[in-house]
């Protein structure tokens, strides 16, 4: 056979500033601020790596007046965002808003149609929003782009829809809130409760004011959604995934946790199994020699299972002004090389609805904590419980508190179904020896 001889004709002129890349930003928090002082610090190092120079020409925000410690000299203001879309000197436009729905859809929808590209750090809007938009970005010739929406600096969806586009992946999973990390790491440091981290990481800066969105597991599933459809052909589906917070989490259940071998870490769990895909975020205990175990304080982590790659691990910081800046910039640089696919890796149009597992059909293994009265009696009356569910126990630690505070009983049970495990709950509740609400946590072996 005759050697076939490939010629490549590369037609790109370097740093051609004559004609730059307006960009125009809608967002000026510390993202957005990030956003402006990387392409003004890094000015020639963009335009030697773009081949053009690239250039804020546009913003919006809510407060014209406020310093953010940036020169926005020059740049056109818009106290309406939608005005970005209609710029004629604006070729991409970024949205720093947040939010699903308002004023961030509206920007999203109305750049798209006017076929300039869309770059968003906004995991909300995709994950709710993703197939649309993606639709509009194809039908338009436009790109969709929202690297930052996932772990901040982490290079995590560019990783799944182009290093590992090779792959068949078969499941994800990763701590993806740095903020549950941060108040899970100081609670097993420091031995302290749940809400008193929380106010200390809401005074130190790590915690909104309004945390619901990162306690409550909220923010994980919205990132844990997005991967799910990169990894697996899929539109973003935040209707089927149950979501469990840290709210719960006690220091007990941490030192207990320590004592079986293992760590608890809130994750965003993406796997294919063979009745559905399994999407979740769960507070989960992670064996001590797993990877995730050892990343703590407010670091990000995701490991892909992959077929041929095999499992790969991501880690870096999930947030912040520079990170999120910096995977923002990234894609910009993207669009301004040219290199532009389909927002979830396939094309709108052949993204599937693939069924959801229900969360009650997952099998595995599980941690129950009761608190008990100690009397005669009570190991007869969870032994009986355990038997109606056919559930077996495969460790059980008994150990007592103050005399008049009863004793803890912490059992791990051998392979079950949720549904079972479940219903020992309810059992365990109804017991007149039980004080207070069981405390029940997956375990995740990978």
């Amino acid at each position: 056979m005759p050697a076939v001889t490939l010629q490549i004709e590369w037609n790109i002129t370097m740093s051609d500033t004559s004609n730059p890349l307006k960009v125009g930003i809608a967002g000026l928090g510390t993202v957005g601020v990030g956003v402006i002082k990387i392409l003004r610090d890094h000015a020639d190092l963009l335009s030697q790596r773009v081949g053009r120079s690239i250039e804020v020409c546009a913003v919006s925000a809510r407060s014209k007046g406020r310093d953010r410690g940036v020169d926005l000299t020059g740049f056109t203001w818009c106290d309406d965002a939608t005005e970005l879309a209609s710029i004629g000197e604006v070729d991409i436009v970024v949205e720093l808003i947040g939010g699903s729905d308002g004023p961030a859809l509206a920007l999203a929808r109305e750049t798209l149609k006017t076929g300039k590209s869309f770059i968003t750090a906004n995991k909300a809007l995709i994950a709710v929003h993703g197939k649309e938009l993606a639709t509009l970005a194809e039908e338009n010739n436009a790109s969709l782009r929202f690297e930052a929406a996932v772990a901040g600096g982490i290079p995590i969806l560019k990783s799944l829809a182009e290093g590992l586009a090779g792959n068949d992946v078969s499941g994800l999973y990763g701590i993806l809130n740095g903020t549950c990390n941060y108040i899970l790491t100081r609670m097993e440091r420091e031995g302290l409760a749940f809400a008193d981290v929380l106010a200390d990481a809401q005074r130190l800066g790590y915690a909104e004011a309004d945390p619901t969105f990162d306690i409550d597991g909220i923010d994980t599933a919205h990132k844990t959604a997005i991967l799910a459809a990169i990894a697996f052909g899929m539109a973003p589906d935040m209707d089927s995934m149950p979501i469990e917070g840290i709210r719960n989490i006690a220091p007990v259940d941490i030192d207990y946790a320590q004592e079986l071998g293992y760590r608890i870490k809130l994750l965003g769990l993406a796997r294919r199994t063979a009745d559905g895909v399994e999407t979740r975020v769960i507070p989960a205990m992670v064996p001590l020699s797993a990877s995730l175990a050892n990343v703590m304080d407010a670091t990000n982590a995701v490991v892909v299972d992959g077929d041929f790659s095999g499992p790969t691990v991501y880690v870096g910081a999930g947030a912040g002004e520079g990170p999120t800046a910096s995977s923002v910039v990234a894609d910009i640089i993207d669009v301004a090389r040219g290199n532009v696919y389909p927002a979830f890796g396939v094309p709108a149009a052949s993204l599937q609805n693939l069924p959801a597992l229900p969360a009650d059909k997952h099998s595995g293994t599980y941690y129950i904590r009761l608190r008990v009265n100690d009397q005669p009696g009570v190991m007869a009356d969870i032994t009986a419980a355990l038997a109606r569910e056919s559930v077996s126990i495969e460790s059980l630690i008994q150990r007592g508190t103050a005399p008049d505070e009863g004793v803890y009983i912490v059992m791990t049970t051998h392979q079950t179904v949720e549904s079972s495990a479940l219903s020992i709950l309810k059992h365990f509740t109804a017991l007149e020896c039980v004080l207070e609400t069981p405390t029940l946590i997956r375990i995740e072996t990978f």
